[in-house]
């Protein structure tokens, strides 16, 4: 026969819980985010990419934009 060895029970620290900042609230993406209705036209609120052509819209990345398919960057103009 074998002894088992009580295993004793190893004592929990409290430990501090870290506080995570606060998430933010994601925005909604699809179609909402690319077009603006004016009356009767539908006004588009990103540029398209000049190599892709129309259909490929540039992200917007606050000094520039880029293109997701092909890679093409524009840049903003800078402000004084």
């Amino acid at each position: 026969m074998t002894e088992k060895a009580e295993e004793k029970p190893e004592e929990k620290k409290e430990t501090e819980k870290i506080v995570k900042a606060e998430k933010r609230k994601k925005r909604k993406k699809g179609v909402f985010s690319l077009y603006k209705v004016e009356t009767d036209k539908i006004v588009r609120l990103r540029p398209t990419c000049e190599r892709c052509g129309p259909g490929y819209f540039m992200a917007d990345h606050g000094d520039r934009y880029t293109c997701g398919h092909c890679g093409f960057t524009r840049y903003k103009p800078a402000e004084k």
